[in-house]
């Protein structure tokens, strides 16, 4: 396995201008909810502060979300609906160091830049040769679960609708190279009707052909499910062992389903208050050292914005989060980088082409 995690580029603190820079602004929320006045706003690359006469690191970073200095020395990141009245905001608008905080853009060594500004074929299309890629994602999978690894998937239904996909999923999941998926009603309900009736949206997932009254076949599921009380029980009740959701639940691979305007039923699980379901979410990604975004725009823009562009281990080496989103259109698939998450990797391919690839990658 040829795979190598790039090494984290620390700052030097001992420089004159970090250590002439004056320690962090702060100020108490004024009320619940609400920040102060002048509040630093938090991005996805590490994040310094000099508390103290010392820069300190946050060690969990999100996108939009305000730094919060709690009493044992550690900055927690807070969403503003999160924040309390009293809280210890730190201030400031310039991440050069001359406000006492320090942004490191770009913190991980490349190899791969020529150094020339001109080049043709610098973008990711649909013209893109892709098989490196997958090369890649095979050896980070692996390395990933040799070495403790948080691997979050994030996925649209377009994976219930074919027999292999799903089944390349679920050997995915049982091989051990998923510890979460986040996404919404569509996939889990889809991916129970298929094991329920053989079917997705009422077409037979292996013919593809569409079955007589069919699009009454995701809502009986669903039916179903809600009189079960559970997915689990549901699965248990019906004696149903195959797809992506029984295999996470066979697994102990939890799943998080948040709900949108646009659903049917839903199924118990799936969160209503979309608040609570971000913060789920969120529980997982920052834990995450690999996202995978998979032909779901909207969920994996939303994942993407949670995302931070570094994790930190258990033994304090920072290592980057690797993020890839795979679209058939090269728009969705590179949109992340237009949205803040500079660190996403856009693969232009059919979803469930780009699951079976990857199993077979992993000898699935």
């Amino acid at each position: 396995m040829s795979f190598q995690m790039p090494a984290y580029l620390a700052p030097d603190f001992t420089q004159p201008r970090f250590v002439d820079a004056p320690n962090v602004s702060m100020a108490p929320a004024p009320r619940d909810g609400v920040a102060p006045e002048y509040f630093h706003s938090t991005g996805i690359d590490p994040e310094y502060f000099k508390i103290d006469g010392k820069w300190v690191l946050a060690e969990k970073i999100r996108m939009d979300c305000v730094p919060v200095l709690r009493e044992n020395g550690v900055i927690d990141i807070v969403e503003f609906r999160h924040l309390k009245q009293g809280d210890t905001v730190l201030l400031g608008r310039e991440e050069d160091g001359s406000e006492g905080i320090y942004v490191n853009s770009n913190p991980f060594a490349s190899k791969e830049s020529t150094g020339l500004n001109f080049a043709f074929r610098k973008g990711r299309t649909r013209e893109t040769g892709f098989s490196r890629d997958y090369q890649e994602i095979v050896e980070l999978l692996q390395h990933e679960k040799a070495n403790g690894g948080y691997c979050v998937w994030v996925m649209g239904p377009a994976f219930t609708f074919d027999v292999q996909a799903r089944e390349a999923f679920s050997k995915i999941v049982k091989a051990g190279y998923v510890q979460a998926v986040l996404a919404g009603n569509a996939l889990a309900t889809h991916d129970l009707e298929g094991a329920l009736l053989h079917t997705a949206l009422g077409a037979d997932i292996t013919t593809q052909r569409t079955q007589y009254n069919g699009h009454y076949n995701h809502l009986d599921t669903i039916n179903k499910v809600r009189a079960y009380g559970s997915i689990p029980a549901f699965l248990e009740g019906e004696k149903l062992t195959d797809g992506i959701i029984a295999s996470c639940v066979q697994c102990n691979v939890p799943f998080v389903l948040v709900g949108s305007v646009r659903d049917d039923g839903p199924l118990p699980e799936v969160y209503h208050d979309v608040y609570a379901g971000q913060d789920d979410m969120r529980s997982h990604v920052k834990q995450a050292t690999t996202v995978i975004g998979m032909a779901t725009t909207l969920h994996t823009i939303a994942t993407g914005n949670l995302t931070p562009s570094y994790h930190v281990e258990k033994d304090g080496n920072i290592r980057p989060v690797y993020f890839y989103s795979v679209d058939t259109s090269d728009f969705s698939a590179n949109k992340l980088a237009d949205r803040g998450s500079l660190s996403a990797k856009g693969i232009v391919a059919n979803a469930q082409d780009f699951i079976t690839k990857v199993a077979a990658g992993l000898g699935l």
